[in-house]
C-alpha cells in the first residue's frame, strides 16, 4: 500500500512505476475518489453537527416551535443517512483500489515484461559433469527406496510427497544447518502456525492478488499459510516499536501450503512443485530508510548464497525484472540451483525488499530516536530453505554412479557423520 498523499504529489512517478510492473490502476480515478470522500466527510460532519444542534434545542423550544424543529431534525437525519451510505460506498471503492496498489519498483531494477527479461547477475560453480549417465531425482529415490510417491498420491492426491529413511533425515538436516546459520547471523528462530485469519493475507499482499493460490477453510474462516512470512509480517501489527529494538530478525519455520493453481504446463514431476512443503524463512523488520533496507537485502542474499555454497550446489543469481516481481516488491533477487537432468537452473530462493508497503497494510511502526516521529518500518523476506524443492538439485548434483548420494562436508555432522547415503547394496 502506498500513501495517498505521496500518490497525489507524485502522480506521474506512480503511474510510470505501475506501468513498469505491467499492472493497471486508475490513478486519476483514485485521486478523484479521494477528493469526493473528503467532500462527503465534510458535508456529513456539517449535517451531523446541525442535526445535533437542532436536537439539543428541542428541550428549550416552545411548544409551537418544537414540531418544526423535530421535522427539520428528521429531514436532516435522512439526508445524513443518505450521505453516510454514499460515503461508505465511495470509501469501499477507494479502499479496494488502495489494497491493489502495487509497490513502486527500485530505479535499479531491470525493466521487463516477464521472467524472460530477468537478468543473470552472476553464476557460482560450474554445472556438474558426470562420467556416467545421471539419473533424475525420481529415479534416485526409487533406486534407494526413499519415497512412497505412487502410494501417497492414492491417499492424498497429486502433487504430494512422502519420503523415507535417509532422505527424510536429509530433509530435516538441511533445515537444521540453515537454522544454525541464521542463528549465527543474529536471527531469532521461531516456529509459527500454518493457519491464518484473513487480515494478515491482506497485510502480506497475498490478497487481493492471489486468492486462487490459497487454501481456505470456510467452516473456520481460516486460511492455510503459504510461507512463515505471512505470520511474521503481522506478528507485531499495530505496534509502535522503539527504534532501539530494530532491526528485528526472524528465522521462521513452518509447513506451507499452496494450491499452485497457476502452475499448469510447468514441470511438476516428483518433488518439483508440491502442495505442501517445509520452509525456513528469513524475515527482517528495519528502519524506514532505503539505504538501510537495501543493506539488509544484500545481507539476506549473501546468507542464501552461503547456504547453497554449504550444500555445494552450482547456482546463479537473477535480478528479477519489474514485470515479474509482483505487486509488493521494491527489488527482488532469485537464486536458482543447477538441475543436471533438466539442463537448467531451478529457483531455490526468492529475496525481496518490500520497503514500507507491507508495514502500511499492517500499521507496523517505530518511533525514530532522532526526531521522535512515528514512521512505518521496512520489511524484507528471503527463503532460508524450502524442501523438498532443494532436494531435486541436491540429489542430482551429488549422485554417484551406483546411485548413492555424496553428503557435503558441512552437512555431514547433521547426518550422523555420513559421507554418503544410499546406493546399490
Amino acid at each position: 500500500m502506498l500513501d495517498i498523499k505521496f500518490i497525489i504529489e507524485n502522480q506521474q512517478l506512480v503511474e510510470e512505476g505501475i506501468a513498469k510492473k505491467g499492472l493497471q490502476v486508475d490513478i486519476k480515478g483514485l485521486i478523484a475518489l479521494h477528493k469526493d470522500i473528503n467532500k462527503l466527510k465534510t458535508s456529513s460532519q456539517a449535517l451531523a453537527e446541525e442535526k445535533n444542534r437542532l436536537s439539543n434545542s428541542i428541550k428549550s423550544a416552545s411548544a409551537e416551535e418544537r414540531p418544526n424543529i423535530i421535522a427539520k431534525s428528521k429531514a436532516l437525519g435522512e439526508e445524513l443517512k443518505a450521505e453516510q451510505e454514499k460515503l461508505a460506498a465511495e470509501q469501499a471503492k477507494f479502499d479496494d483500489i488502495m489494497w491493489r496498489m502495487p509497490n513502486l519498483p527500485s530505479p535499479e531494477s531491470p525493466v521487463g515484461k516477464d521472467d524472460s527479461e530477468n537478468v543473470v547477475r552472476r553464476r557460482v560453480g560450474e554445472p556438474t559433469k558426470f562420467d556416467f549417465t545421471p539419473r533424475d531425482h525420481v529415479e534416485l529415490m526409487d533406486l534407494n527406496g526413499w519415497s512412497e510417491m505412487e502410494r501417497i498420491t492414492k491417499v492424498c492426491g497429486s502433487r504430494t510427497y512422502a519420503i523415507t529413511n535417509e532422505l527424510a533425515r536429509l530433509e530435516l538436516a538441511i533445515h537444521l544447518i540453515v537454522m544454525d546459520k541464521l542463528a549465527e547471523n543474529g536471527f531469532r528462530v521461531i516456529n509459527v502456525p500454518s493457519i491464518s485469519k484473513e487480515k494478515p493475507l491482506y497485510g502480506q499482499g497475498y490478497l487481493p492478488f492471489a486468492r486462487d493460490e490459497i487454501y481456505y477453510m470456510p467452516e473456520d474462516d481460516l486460511y492455510l499459510s503459504g510461507t512463515a512470512e505471512l505470520i511474521l509480517n503481522s506478528l507485531r501489527a499495530d505496534e509502535i516499536i522503539p527504534e532501539n529494538e530494530l532491526p528485528i530478525l526472524y528465522a521462521g519455520f513452518s509447513p506451507c501450503f499452496r494450491r499452485e493453481a497457476g502452475a499448469a504446463g510447468k514441470d511438476t514431476r516428483g518433488l518439483t512443485r508440491v502442495h505442501q512443503f517445509l520452509k525456513t524463512e528469513q524475515f527482517v523488520i528495519c528502519k524506514n530508510d532505503v539505504n538501510e533496507s537495501e543493506k539488509w537485502h544484500k545481507k539476506l542474499l549473501q546468507i542464501s548464497e552461503e547456504i547453497l555454497q554449504d550444500l555445494e550446489l552450482p547456482y546463479q543469481v537473477l535480478e528479477v525484472c519489474t514485470g515479474d516481481m509482483g505487486a509488493p516488491k521494491y527489488r527482488q533477487y532469485d537464486l536458482e540451483a543447477w538441475v543436471p537432468t533438466q539442463n537448467c537452473y531451478r529457483e531455490t530462493h526468492s529475496c525481496s525488499n518490500i520497503t514500507d508497503w507491507q508495514a502500511r497494510r499492517t500499521n507496523l511502526r517505530y518511533r525514530d530516536n532522532t526526531d521522535g516521529k512515528v514512521k512505518f518500518v521496512h520489511t524484507l523476506n528471503n527463503t532460508g530453505i524450502a524442501t523438498p524443492r532443494v532436494l531435486v538439485p541436491f540429489l542430482e548434483n551429488h549422485q554417484q554412479a551406483d546411485g548413492s548420494i555424496r553428503i557435503p562436508e558441512k552437512l555431514q555432522p547433521y547426518m550422523m557423520g555420513k559421507k554418503f547415503i544410499g546406493g546399490k547394496k
